[in-house]
């Protein structure tokens, strides 16, 4: 089974958010169990400079406005890759979606189309005589490659994409539609126009031959006006294609009993280095070391997507109770100002740290009692299963991943609220404070979130089952080379 895996970030090289840990993480496990998975990704500096074993650059020529577009074969961690060799498109400083000032670079429409097209090219025959049975690409940037391949016509691979974040769309003007290369009926309602322009998650839900997304009560979730984003009439008409398979991580990374990050390695049958990463942490963000109450991590981006606002009005008991809250994130100015503001009011006792450290962050998971993610909406989330492997009982809201990964209740994970609303975040704050004042109940849950199987073989295998589904329908390739 041969699958081309098209996206725009891998950890640890390049991360903007957890797609770049989902990257790392699925394709080295779909390997694991027998496909031939190759990554597809912009030649971002910070990719072409962790590329390991280059080979010779393929040409593919003049491309959707791009004068010289190539191949780069090479390998990233363990996997074969490609990079998509067009520097006046892709070798640019800072972030590979936004400018030095934060806003979307002008020509994103045709830098991430590239993507789709290049990736639709290796229908044509194949690239170094490989030719995959599934194009899967993710989330918007990825989002035409589905459109070029039905444009095409014929035999063809089949093709899959994957909704991380239905939030984020990539819509761009309707006079962007004319350099796309794309047929003109194309740009219809039933294609990639929405709402006079182009949408290119629209062009992946309508175009693929599988829409697949990264929990089960995600997929249903955005066929609702409350998280379809506009987009739940069409995911609502495609929702015999729409699958929801949770993601994993990737447990080589995120395991206490050997994670260099930590002050001492534990596991949920000895667990007591959790003791020392505890007072390690209280440390290392300042904060007072005799903490009678828990210590609750919040490790996040500050948006109103993560209802950390509530969270910052519901933590008084906490802190009254001689617990210490640990911040570590960065987005909104106006959240990221709250929250600095919220550690003065409280020094020894909060502490806040804006931006993101990967070390620190591990150090707060294998510190922490608890870590919030008290999110309005969650496609799947990740910090909650990194904090329950780490023995951090996560307090989250009974949405998308987060509801089909923590269990509330006596016989629970952690502790779930309801409704997006300060009342439902401060009852369940009161049940794990609680919890804390009866350390067998607290040992038992964390001993429970820790024997949780949150690693990718699991997702590996449903999406294997998935491709499989596909291979009839796609054009029989030649013998690679």
């Amino acid at each position: 089974m041969r699958v081309l895996y098209v996206s725009t970030e891998l950890h640890p090289a390049l991360k903007t958010g957890g797609l770049a840990d989902v990257n790392a993480g699925l394709p080295p496990a779909l390997r694991a169990q027998g496909a031939d998975v190759r990554l597809l990704l912009p030649a971002f500096p910070a990719l072409r400079a962790a590329a390991q074993a280059p080979r010779r650059r393929i040409a593919l020529g003049a491309m959707l406005g791009c004068p010289d577009v190539g191949l780069l074969p090479c390998r990233l961690g363990a996997v074969p890759t490609w990079l998509i060799d067009a520097p006046a498109y892709y070798d640019r400083p800072g972030n590979p979606y936004l400018d030095a000032s934060g806003a979307d670079w002008p020509d994103n429409a045709l830098r991430f189309a590239l993507l789709g097209a290049v990736a639709a090219r290796f229908a044509d025959g194949g690239i170094g005589r490989w030719r995959p049975h599934v194009v899967h690409g993710h989330d918007w940037h990825a989002g035409l490659a589905p459109a070029y391949l039905a444009a095409r016509g014929g035999a063809r691979p089949a093709s899959v994409f994957t909704v991380h974040n239905l939030s984020y769309q990539g819509h761009f003007a309707a006079e962007s539609f004319d350099d796309l290369g794309l047929p003109a009926h194309f740009f219809a309602i039933d294609g990639v126009e929405y709402h006079g322009g182009v949408n290119f998650m629209k062009a992946g839900l309508h175009f693929a031959d599988r829409i697949t997304t990264v929990s089960p009560t995600y997929a249903a979730e955005i066929q609702t006006a409350d998280y379809g984003c506009g987009m739940e009439g069409v995911l609502h008409a495609r929702a015999g294609a729409l699958l929801g398979i949770l993601n994993g991580i990737d447990t080589r990374v995120w395991d206490p009993a050997q994670d260099p990050a930590l002050a001492a390695p534990f596991t949920r049958a000895a667990p007591a280095g959790k003791r020392a990463c505890r007072a390690a942490l209280l440390a290392a963000a300042g904060l007072a070391g005799d903490a009678a109450g828990p210590v609750l991590g919040v490790v996040s981006r500050l948006t109103a997507q993560k209802g950390l606002d509530l969270l910052r009005a519901a933590v008084a008991p906490l802190l009254a109770a001689d617990g210490r809250v640990v911040l570590l994130g960065s987005g909104d100015a106006g959240e990221e100002a709250a929250w600095q503001a919220l550690a003065r009011a409280h020094p020894g006792t909060v502490a806040v740290r804006v931006g993101y450290d990967e070390t620190y962050a591990h150090r707060i998971f294998a510190g922490a009692d608890a870590v919030a993610v008290p999110s309005r909406f969650e496609p799947c989330g990740l910090t909650q299963m990194y904090a329950m492997l780490y023995g951090a009982l996560p307090l989250v809201r009974r949405t998308g991943g987060l509801a089909d990964t923590v269990s509330d209740g006596p016989d629970g994970t952690g502790f779930v609220f309801d409704a997006a609303e300060l009342p439902a975040l401060q009852a369940a704050l009161a049940r794990l404070l609680q919890s804390w004042a009866e350390p067998a109940r607290w040992q038992a849950m964390q001993a429970r979130a820790m024997g949780a199987d949150f690693g990718w073989a699991r997702a590996a295998r449903r999406y294997l089952a998935l491709y499989r589904e596909l291979r009839p329908q796609a054009d029989p390739p030649p013998t690679p080379a």
